[in-house]
């Protein structure tokens, strides 16, 4: 089993905690069904939310859709100018035997033209 990286994204439409909660757990759940994963597959998830989010902690829809052994950690991404605005990234550490080449990364809605390269 090799330990593998999934990126992925979603933008808010507003900064609530209940919206910041249901986006996040969809983008989580589509991490895991596209890769077909279980929680017993992630080894960590590091999730970054823009400045202009405030509403919540994005790991706490992690820990509420029942994640609770895996290491998660929240940070603030840097504020540039011209970014788009209220989006939470995540990057989950795995445990897969999927090559590099096959794991789908997630980008929902309007985030997936942040990385038009790798999203799925």
């Amino acid at each position: 089993m090799a330990v593998r990286a999934v990126r992925g994204a979603v933008q808010l439409e507003r900064d609530e905690s209940g919206h910041m909660d249901e986006q996040v757990s969809e983008l989580l759940t589509a991490i895991l069904e596209r890769n077909a994963l279980t929680t017993d597959d992630l080894i960590s998830v590091w999730f970054t939310a823009t400045p202009d989010l405030h509403s919540d902690f994005p790991a706490a829809a992690a820990r509420k859709l029942g994640i609770v052994d895996v290491p998660l950690i929240c940070a603030q991404e840097l504020d540039i100018v011209g970014a788009m605005p209220r989006v939470v990234r995540i990057l989950a550490h795995i445990e897969s035997d999927l090559p590099k080449s096959e794991i789908a990364h997630v980008y929902l809605g309007a985030a997936a033209a942040l990385r038009k390269d790798i999203a799925q």
